[in-house]
């Protein structure tokens, strides 16, 4: 170690005080300060009246924006909004303000708080601090809901055209979407491919409202909306079976489970198309393996058994349940696509 180029203590601090950052980004979107800035710049006095706080914190809440390049100011002391910062407002393309609601919650925020409980335990800090699952928590807690349903729709927005884009769906006649909420991909694969047809499955609860989404999309014509529960059965019928974000919920066991479920519905040559972010195989420093590594945890600490896995895991998995790997397709986006037929 001696001989080692030693970094620079303040590289290291720069690493533990991002959390900081992240509460400023969440604060300024749940006081919609972008959505006021969007028509025109504003003096610190007239925002505070608008956002109803105390306008010398406010001030150097925006200072720390500014710091981050969030909103300049102007040559009169007005603030203005940079571009940097549009993608903080309600109503614009790529919007990223559900996504940093969801992402900057108290359910992240305190379960992160707990990830020393999770790495001693193995077991997820959120069931911890809030009593239940996950999974509890978005149903008997509305609002926490609603921020999870429309961070995960925005996400679904963002990333749908590029994977569609990044394989040929025309080929099936029929592509089922497993677990896909209230039909985003599905509906952008349709939409693509006017001769396929498509079928939507989740729990009852969750597609309650798909036949209004898919109507708005142009493809609740070319659309079946089904209810029920991966664990137990999916539909038949299809030729080509999605599952999109589903298996790094879950642990082996009952990732396995729902891939025995798909192939059970499947015919012999059918098309499973799993479509996850993947870890490296070996341990990776730099940008780029921060992503994986960083959500990986995060299933962790919210999670009973969620985990980000590498290619020769999902290999092992798909073996294990019926499917054979056919190749592996990155997207425009975190996600790849796993290709693989039932046997």
């Amino acid at each position: 170690m001696s001989g080692d180029t030693v970094a620079s203590p303040g590289a290291v601090l720069d690493l533990v005080t991002s959390y900081g950052i992240a509460q400023v980004i969440h604060v300024a979107v749940q006081l919609r300060l972008a959505d006021v800035l969007a028509d025109g710049p504003r003096h610190v006095v007239d925002l505070a009246l608008v956002t109803s706080t105390h306008a010398p914190s406010l001030a150097r809440l925006l200072r720390m924006l500014a710091a981050l390049g969030v909103v300049a100011e102007e040559a009169d002391g007005r603030i203005r909004l940079t571009p940097l910062g549009v993608p903080l407002c309600t109503d614009v393309p790529g919007s990223v303000r559900d996504r940093v609601l969801f992402l900057t919650g108290e359910w992240f925020w305190r379960s992160w708080g707990n990830l020393l409980y999770s790495v001693r335990t193995g077991e997820p800090a959120f069931d911890q601090v809030f009593g239940m699952s996950n999974f509890d928590y978005w149903e008997h807690q509305p609002e926490a809901g609603l921020i999870h349903d429309a961070s995960f729709t925005a996400m679904a927005l963002s990333t749908s055209a590029p994977i569609v884009a990044a394989y040929d769906f025309s080929r099936f006649r029929t592509v089922a979407d497993i677990g896909g909420n209230e039909g985003p991909l599905l509906a952008a694969i349709l939409a693509a491919n006017a001769g396929v047809r498509g079928i939507l499955f989740d729990l009852p609860p969750v597609v309650a409202g798909a036949e209004m989404a898919l109507a708005a999309a142009g493809v609740a014509d070319r659309c079946t909306v089904v209810g029920g529960d991966f664990f137990t059965a999916v539909p038949t019928g299809a030729n080509a079976y999605v599952l999109k974000y589903i298996l790094h919920d879950w642990d082996d066991e009952r990732a396995t489970t729902i891939l025995r479920r798909c192939r059970a519905a499947m015919a012999p040559g059918a098309t499973l198309l799993v479509i996850e972010q993947v870890l490296p195989e070996h341990l990776e420093a730099g940008p780029a393996a921060v992503p994986a590594a960083r959500l990986d945890l995060q299933m962790l600490v919210l999670t009973p058994g969620g985990r980000e896995r590498s290619a020769s895991q999902f290999r092992g998995l798909l073996a294990e349940s019926g499917f054979e790997l056919q190749r592996v397709m990155p997207t425009a986006t975190p996600f790849h696509i796993f290709e693989a037929i039932a046997l």
